[in-house]
Formats: structure tokens, C-alpha cells, sequence
């Protein structure tokens, strides 16, 4: 059900409450618009951190809105919500603030309500994210795994655009695990999948991370 038709269903239920003396109608009109809060808070959360990719200047509404959207979720029974809302809080802390500690609870809750309800674009995310955090920590092995099994998801669900972000930090995690030419063959097959599907920002991706993993 898209945003409109919850506005008008609540608006209905309203009226139910009011005129019919439908004492449930009113409950479930609440439940309704919270449903609608928490996909909003979701979504103009997501806007922030677009834009803070862009601007690398934190807005600490973006948290704010996260965790308002986990909570609503959470309280409406919908693990999916709450688990794309969840991996945001871990991305915030990750990606904004550089707390790879404080973003592993996140990721980790995230990751068993994206596998519980069945979410794999959600899921691919978090694993991505659990290797970064792998990655800070030294343990690249660690790392490899995680972003090959999203990997893996991505191609499977057609995301050609993630599949290519996933490739250029295969690129990275092979050279830091010893291996540069395997690196490099993964950054190649970053190109082609990126340019397939139109992602100029993963081509610019590629294009640093040629000059990054050249050889001495």
C-alpha cells in the first residue's frame, strides 16, 4: 500500500471512529499513519546521507530519523522496516562518524531481521557494511567473505549498480590480502558491470582505484 492510500485508508478510519462509534477504527488509523511516519523518517533520512556523501558535513537529523523510523517499525511488527531502518543507524555511525564499534549492534540486528523477512537488497547492504568492519579490524579474510556472500546476493536479485560497488572493494580487500593482480581483475570486472548499467559514480570508483592498486 503506497503513502496516499494509507492517508486515505486513516482518513476513512477516522470517520468510521467519529460517525460509526467503531471504537477499533481509530487504533488501527494510528497504527496507519505510523506506517507512514516511519517510511517517510526512512526516506528523508536516506535524502541526508546522500547528501552527506556529497557534502561530508554531518546532519544530526539523519540519526534522529533512523532510529525514530526502527522504533516505529518495530512496534508495528514489520522486520523488514526495522531492519533496512536499523542497517541506516549502523551506516550513520560507520560511514558519518567513523565508529565502526558503535555501528556493529546495528548491523548485526539488521542482519537477522533482513534474513527473517526475507529482505536481500537490505541484507546485501549490511554484509557490505560487516566487512568494512571486518576490514577496520584486520581481518581481511574476514572482509573477503562477507563482501563476496553480498556480492553473491546482489547478482542474484539484479542489483548491477551494487554488484559493481562490490567489485571495486574486492579490488581493495585482494590487494590488502596479498593478492594485487586479483585485485586488479576485479576492478576490471568493475568497469564492465558499472558501465552496463549506468553507474558514472562507480566508474569514477574505478577509475581511482586503478591508480590506487597500480603496481610500484
Amino acid at each position: 500500500m503506497g503513502t496516499d492510500d494509507r492517508i486515505e485508508r486513516a482518513r476513512k478510519l477516522c470517520d468510521d471512529a467519529m460517525f460509526a462509534a467503531d471504537a477499533a477504527a481509530l487504533a488501527t488509523a494510528e497504527r496507519t499513519l505510523d506506517a507512514v511516519e516511519a517510511d517517510l523518517a526512512l526516506a528523508r533520512g536516506r535524502a541526508l546521507h546522500v547528501r552527506f556523501l556529497d557534502e561530508r558535513v554531518e546532519d544530526p537529523r539523519e540519526l534522529e530519523l533512523f532510529e525514530r523510523a526502527a522504533e516505529l517499525y518495530r512496534q508495528l511488527g514489520d522486520l523488514r522496516g526495522e531492519g533496512e531502518a536499523l542497517f541506516r543507524v549502523g551506516s550513520v555511525h560507520q560511514v558519518v562518524r567513523g565508529d565502526q564499534e558503535a555501528a556493529a549492534p546495528a548491523f548485526a540486528r539488521a542482519r537477522e531481521l533482513a534474513t527473517r523477512s526475507g529482505d536481500r537488497l537490505t541484507l546485501s547492504y549490511v554484509l557490505r557494511h560487516l566487512a568494512f568492519v571486518e576490514q577496520a579490524a584486520g581481518r581481511t579474510d574476514g572482509a573477503l567473505e562477507l563482501m563476496t556472500e553480498s556480492t553473491r546476493l546482489r547478482q542474484e536479485i539484479g542489483f548491477r549498480s551494487g554488484v559493481a560497488a562490490n567489485l571495486v572493494a574486492l579490488g581493495y580487500l585482494s590487494a590488502e590480502a596479498g593478492h594485487p593482480e586479483r585485485g586488479l581483475a576485479f576492478i576490471d570486472e568493475a568497469a564492465g558491470v558499472a558501465e552496463a548499467a549506468g553507474a558514472h559514480g562507480i566508474l569514477r570508483w574505478v577509475d581511482e582505484a586503478r591508480v590506487n592498486l597500480r603496481p610500484a
